[in-house]
Formats: structure tokens, C-alpha cells, sequence
């Protein structure tokens, strides 16, 4: 198959996969992959393929074609190409959760000499560094990947990225509880969408309504959740995007278990568990267990809300994740606590402790938690985090924190 005729077909399989002809489309790109000898349309097809399986939840085959890409990419010896072949295996190891290994590689981008692409995809190996590290809920290194995103996407006008981070932001202050911006980034990202996304992917205004729906519920406006999940479970369904509808039906159990509607959540959960295990979404699981966990409590039923808890943490322990193993010790200290079970509840208290301090959560004026109850936040350039309140009555103007850290010992 020569240069032209591999044009044609990577173009033929676009416009199937842009009709949600998605397995025709994947025929196409693997037909071309076998007998095309053109490098660089190889190069693109495997671009292709790695998109089409990460939006359908098949990280793993995802992987395997950024592995291939890579090697194709060191064939052609561009630098261009294999910019994006790394940021294509970061990409798929974020998905994985394997967020150590997608800082890696985001960091291998960056370190690769000026390219054209480099202006262009500099934005998007910031973000998926900002989404490794939320995972790993290293939070005030999250905040400078996803500033320096954003910072690409008005820099080069690029709308789409803008939308992605907003969303990330959205998800973000959703962990951190600040509830009011963990509404308004993704609601940013929604407007975006209404007024530069005629071209795009309906994706990108199922994203946004999903991390809406999120910030509703946890400010417990839960009409308002329900309709803006529906909405993105509409389009999840429609372009067969199972990690978009493993997110939305724990969203729609979660908005049920804050109604007090237990009998509805379970098997909600137990759908989303599905796909979250089908797809390979550890973090994900982690997260329904967690839901599952609180209906157990809710019902009195403590042993079962253990022996999720204890799933829960071995995933929260193997993805690196602080702030689910937090969550997940404060669970299980209140579960201990009213089982009178001393030496456990001894502990959890010291890992909970142990946690705050590795993720960092406590504000360096008043020393209280940050996350522990919705409160209005405020990130300084440096993108540590305070309340809001502290920062107003308090009147700096430099970081506590990092005026901390910049003091040395003196020796008189």
C-alpha cells in the first residue's frame, strides 16, 4: 500500500469512527497497518488506533499500539514524532494508573530538544503530568503542571486543551472540597464548549456535564447532578465511551446513596465495578468501593463495610493514591472506634495522620485540614493552598510556606 492509498484509508476510517462506526473504522486503520510500508502513515494510523482505545476503554491495547508507535517513531528519526509518541505512552500509562510511569515519560517529553510540536503539545504533556500527579495526590504539584496547561492553551488560543483542564480543575477542587470552583471550572469548560466546540467531539460537553454533575451532588444540589450526568451518560452511551459511563453510574449511585436511596446506588455500583474492572480503572474501583463502604455504614452493616474498606486500601496502596487511603482510614476509625476495637483504632489514627502529612493538606496559617469540610480555597502563584479566610485576615503577601522552607538553620 503506497503513500497516497494510505491517506485515503486513514481518512476512510476517520470519517467511520466520526459516525461511531467505531469497529469499522479500527478494520480500516489495521488493514492499514498490515500492508502499508509508509512510515509516517503508519505513524499516524497508530496515532488513531491509541485515540480509539483509550476512548473506548481499552487501555491496555492502547498501550501496546503507543509502544509500537514509539519504535516507528525512532525508525523515522523525528523528533516531532517522537514527542508524541511519548506523550501517547503517557497517556495510556495515566489511564492504567500507573502514574509514576506517566510523570516519567511526560518528563522524557520535555526533556527532548525543541520541536515544532513542542508548542502544540507541551499543554497536553502538562496536563496528563497534573492528572498523574492528582493521582498520586501530590496536590500542589498537580496545581503547577495544570497552571503551566493552562498557560499553553492561551498561549496558542487552543480552546480544547483550555476545556480538559478546566475539567481536571473541576475534578481537583472536587478532592481538595472547595466546592464553589469545583463548580465553576468545569461549568468554564461547558461554556467553552458552547462557544468553540461546533466542530468538536461531543465528548468534550459529556466531560464537562459529568464533572458538573460531580460538584453538584457534593453541594448537594442533587436534581441538578442527576441532570447533567444523564445528559453525559446520554453521549457516553451514544459513542460507546465505557470509561465515561463507568464514571457517570458511580456518580448516579453516589447522587442515590446522598438521597438515602440505598436499594437504587448498590446496583449501580455494582455496574460501574463492571466496567471499572472491565477497563482496568483501578483508582475508579477504588472510588465504588468507597461509595459502597458508606452504604454499609449507612445500613449498620460494619463487617461489610470492612471488607470493602480493606479492598479498597490494598487498590488506594497499589495506585500510590494518599488521599483514598486517608479517606479510608478515617472510615475505618470510626468503624473501630464503635466496635471498640483499641488496638486498630490506634492504627488507623496514626496512618490518617501520616497521610495528612504526605499529601500535605493543612493550611500553613491556621494548621487546620484542608479537605476535611467544603471551604473556599485560594492558590498563590507558587500553587500552595490556603483558606481563603486565612489569607484575607492574615494580609501576606509572600507564602508562609515557602518563607518556611527558604529559612536556614543559624549558628550563633
Amino acid at each position: 500500500m503506497g503513500q497516497d492509498q494510505t491517506k485515503q484509508q486513514i481518512e476512510k476510517g476517520l470519517q467511520l469512527y466520526q459516525s461511531n462506526q467505531t469497529e469499522k473504522a479500527l478494520h480500516v486503520w489495521m488493514k492499514v497497518l498490515e500492508k502499508s510500508a509508509d512510515l509516517v502513515g503508519r505513524f499516524r494510523v497508530l496515532g488513531c488506533l491509541v485515540t480509539a482505545h483509550s476512548e473506548m476503554g481499552r487501555y491496555k491495547e492502547m498501550l501496546k499500539f503507543a509502544v509500537v508507535q514509539i519504535d516507528t517513531a525512532r525508525e523515522l528519526e523525528d523528533a516531532d514524532f517522537l514527542l508524541e509518541s511519548y506523550l501517547n505512552l503517557a497517556r495510556s500509562n495515566e489511564k492504567l494508573c500507573e502514574f509514576h510511569k506517566t510523570i516519567s515519560y511526560c518528563k522524557t517529553c520535555l526533556g527532548l530538544p525543541g520541536t515544532r510540536a513542542g508548542a502544540q503539545l507541551g499543554g497536553q504533556v502538562s496536563l496528563s503530568m497534573g492528572n498523574a500527579f492528582l493521582g498520586l495526590s501530590l496536590f500542589q504539584k498537580a496545581l503547577e503542571s495544570f497552571e503551566k496547561a493552562l498557560r499553553y492553551a492561551h498561549n496558542n488560543d487552543d480552546a480544547m486543551l483550555e476545556c480538559r483542564v478546566c475539567c481536571s480543575l473541576g475534578s481537583f477542587y472536587a478532592q481538595v472540597k472547595d466546592y464553589e470552583k469545583a463548580l465553576f471550572f468545569p461549568c468554564k469548560a461547558a461554556e467553552l464548549v458552547s462557544d468553540y466546540g461546533k466542530g468538536w467531539s461531543l465528548k468534550y460537553r459529556a466531560m464537562s456535564q459529568y464533572h458538573m454533575a460531580v460538584a453538584y451532588r457534593l453541594l448537594g444540589h442533587l436534581g441538578s447532578a442527576m441532570e447533567c450526568c444523564e445528559e453525559s451518560m446520554k453521549i457516553a452511551l451514544q459513542h460507546g465511551d465505557r470509561p465515561l459511563q463507568a464514571l457517570c453510574l458511580l456518580c448516579f449511585a453516589d447522587i442515590h446513596r446522598s438521597r438515602g436511596d440505598l436499594e437504587t446506588a448498590f446496583p449501580r455500583y455494582d455496574s460501574a465495578m463492571s466496567i471499572m474492572t472491565e477497563i482496568g480503572n483501578r483508582l475508579g474501583q477504588v472510588q465504588v468501593l468507597l461509595g459502597v463502604a458508606k452504604c454499609w455504614i449507612a445500613r449498620k452493616a460494619l463487617d461489610k463495610a470492612l471488607d470493602a474498606i480493606e479492598k479498597a486500601q490494598d487498590l488506594a496502596e497499589e495506585v500510590g493514591n494518599k488521599l483514598s487511603q486517608l479517606k479510608l482510614h478515617c472510615l475505618s476509625e470510626s468503624i473501630c472506634r464503635s466496635k471498640g476495637l483499641q488496638r486498630e483504632l490506634r492504627a488507623h489514627v496514626v496512618r490518617f495522620h501520616e497521610c495528612v502529612e504526605e499529601t500535605e493538606l493543612y493550611c500553613g496559617l491556621c494548621g487546620e485540614s484542608i479537605g476535611e469540610r467544603n471551604s473556599r480555597l485560594q492558590a498563590l502563584p507558587c500553587s500552595h493552598i490556603f483558606h481563603l479566610r486565612c489569607l484575607q485576615n492574615n494580609g501576606t503577601r509572600s507564602c508562609p510556606n515557602c518563607r518556611r522552607s527558604s529559612m536556614k538553620p543559624g549558628f550563633v
